[in-house]
C-alpha cells in the first residue's frame, strides 16, 4: 500500500486511531482525523497528532471531511453503518479499518485469535508459546498494542499473534492468517451487530481469505465453532476438553493430548495448569493447538503453560482482606463469561454486576446465582435491567458505584467469603475502559486494608 501524499481520514482517536494517523503520517500521507467527542475528552491524544500535523476534528463529523478522500481508515468503537461512513462508502471511498491496514506491512506469518471470551489469555499464552520455541514473536490487535504499532518491530520472519474482535473484523478486506482460532462464539455486542447471526458472521471473516494451506483452530465442544468449520478452505484442527478429536488437542484421564497424523503426543498434564476455571482449560487447549501448527515442541509447550501467570483483569486474585478472597474479572463483559466466572467457585460469591449493556440476557445467571452466589451488587446503567431479571435468583443490592458496592460487599462478606468483579457488562457508563475499571477495583480493595 503506497500512502505517500495520499489523503486519508482516520475516524476514531482510540488507541488504534491514534496509531493508524501517526503511521500513515511518518509514510507520507496528508492525515485527518475526527472523533464525535468533544475536544475535553480527547486532551491527551490531540497534542500529539497537531505537533505531527495532523488535521483534528472533534465534536462530531462534518459532512465534508468525508469527501475526497484516498482512504478511510475507521477504528473498532465506530459502528461501519454510522451515518457517514455509510455516505462515504455510497461515494465509493475505500473504508478499511486498522487491522487491515497493517495487514498491509505486517509479515504473512499471523496468528490471528478470536471468540466470544478468552481472547486475551489465549492470544497471550500462544505468543509466550511461540516464542518459547524460538520464533521471534510480536503480540498485539485488540490486546492493547495496536496491530500497526509492531509493523516498525517486525522481521520478515516474525511471528505476530494478534486478538482480533468482531469489531475489527467488519473491516478487513485481505487480511489472511497463517492460523484462524475461533475460541468460542455466543451473545454478545448486540447492542451494535443487532442479531447473533450478524455477529457469527462478522466472526467468521477470520477464515474469509485463507487457503487450503493454512490452518484454523476451533472448538469441538462450541456448536456454533462446528458449524463454522464448513465455511472455511483451510485445514481444521479441533480443540475439546469434553472429547477426543482426530486432529487437534483434547482431554483424556487428566491429559493433554494432541493428535495428528503422525500420531498422539502427550503435552502435560490438567493439574499443570496454573490458571483457575475449566474456561482456561480450553484456553490452553486452542494455544497447545497454535504451539504445534507453528512446530513447537512439546516440552517447550509444557514449560511455556506451567510458567503463565494470569492476564490481568481476567480472574486475577487481588488481595485477602480480613479472611475474604477479591477476585478482579473486569474483562467480563458478557453474560457467558461472567458465567464461567462464576464456575470458578463452587459457592459463598458476592458478585459485583453492570456497567453498560450490550443487549444481554442476565437471566443465564440465575441457576448459578441461586447455588453459588450469597449476594448481587448492582452498578452502573444496566443495574435496572439486571435487577429485573436476576431478583428470584439472589438477594441483590442496588450500589450504584463500583467504590459503594466493594465497601459494602466487604462489610458482608465473611473469612472465607469471595468478593468477585465480573460485571457481564461493557465498562463505558463510568469507565473508560474495562482496564479503568478493574484498576478501580485493585486501587478500592487496596485500601480495605
Amino acid at each position: 500500500m503506497d500512502l505517500n501524499n495520499k489523503r486519508v481520514l482516520v475516524v476514531g482517536l482510540g488507541k488504534s486511531g491514534v496509531a493508524s494517523a501517526l503511521f500513515m503520517k511518518t509514510h507520507g500521507a496528508r492525515v485527518t482525523v475526527s472523533d464525535s467527542k468533544a475536544e475535553d475528552l480527547l486532551k491527551e491524544e490531540i497534542p500529539t497528532l497537531l505537533d505531527q500535523g495532523i488535521a483534528v476534528e472533534t465534536g462530531g463529523h462534518g459532512e465534508r471531511t468525508f469527501r475526497d478522500q484516498d482512504l478511510i481508515v475507521v477504528s473498532p468503537g465506530v459502528p461501519v453503518d454510522a451515518p457517514p461512513l455509510a455516505q462515504a462508502m455510497a461515494f465509493g471511498e475505500p473504508i478499511i479499518g486498522e487491522i487491515e491496514l497493517a495487514a498491509q506491512f505486517l509479515p504473512r506469518t499471523i496468528v490471528a485469535i478470536t471468540g466470544s471470551n478468552g481472547k486475551t489469555t489465549t492470544t497471550t499464552l500462544a505468543g509466550e508459546i511461540i516464542a518459547a520455541g524460538g520464533r521471534q514473536t510480536l503480540v498485539g490487535g485488540n490486546i492493547g498494542t495496536p496491530a500497526i504499532s509492531l509493523v516498525e518491530r517486525a522481521k520478515p520472519d516474525s511471528v505476530i499473534v494478534l486478538e482480533v474482535s468482531s469489531f475489527q473484523l467488519e473491516t478487513i478486506q485481505t487480511f489472511r492468517p497463517k492460523v484462524a482460532v475461533v475460541l468460542n462464539v455466543t451473545p454478545d455486542h448486540l447492542d451494535r451487530h443487532h442479531t447473533f447471526a450478524v455477529y457469527v458472521d462478522a466472526k467468521a471473516r477470520i477464515f474469509e481469505n485463507q487457503q487450503p494451506d493454512d490452518f484454523c483452530v476451533l472448538n469441538a465442544d462450541d456448536s456454533t465453532c462446528v458449524e463454522l468449520a464448513q465455511r472455511t478452505r483451510s485445514k481444521v484442527c479441533w480443540f475439546s476438553r469434553k472429547k477426543q478429536v482426530q486432529q487437534g488437542a483434547h482431554v483424556r484421564q487428566g491429559k493433554l493430548l494432541f493428535r495428528d497424523g503422525s500420531g498422539e503426543r502427550e503435552i502435560m498434564l490438567v493439574s499443570e495448569i496454573p490458571l483457575k476455571g475449566e474456561h482456561n482449560v480450553e484456553n490452553v487447549l486452542a494455544a497447545v493447538c497454535v504451539g504445534v501448527l507453528m512446530g513447537c515442541e512439546p516440552d517447550k509447550i509444557r514449560r511455556a503453560v506451567q510458567n503463565f501467570k494470569a492476564v490481568e483483569h481476567r480472574l486475577e486474585f487481588v488481595a485477602t482482606v480480613r479472611g475474604v478472597d477479591y477476585y478482579n474479572d473486569s474483562k467480563a463483559t458478557n453474560v457467558d463469561a461472567t458465567i464461567k466466572a462464576l464456575e470458578s467457585f463452587p459457592a459463598n460469591i458476592h458478585i459485583i454486576l453492570g456497567g453498560k449493556d450490550k443487549g444481554s440476557d442476565y437471566t443465564l445467571l440465575n441457576d448459578l446465582l441461586r447455588t453459588r452466589v450469597k449476594r448481587v451488587y448492582t452498578i452502573g446503567a444496566a443495574a435496572e435491567k439486571i435487577e429485573s431479571q436476576i431478583k428470584s435468583a439472589a438477594e441483590v443490592v442496588h450500589a450504584e458505584t463500583l467504590e459503594n458496592a466493594i465497601q459494602r460487599a466487604s462489610v458482608d462478606a465473611r473469612p472465607g467469603d469471595i468478593v468477585l468483579l465480573a460485571p457481564a457488562c461493557a465498562s463505558f457508563d463510568q469507565f473508560k475502559s474495562y482496564e479503568h475499571r478493574g484498576r478501580v477495583f485493585k486501587e478500592v480493595v487496596a485500601s480495605l486494608k
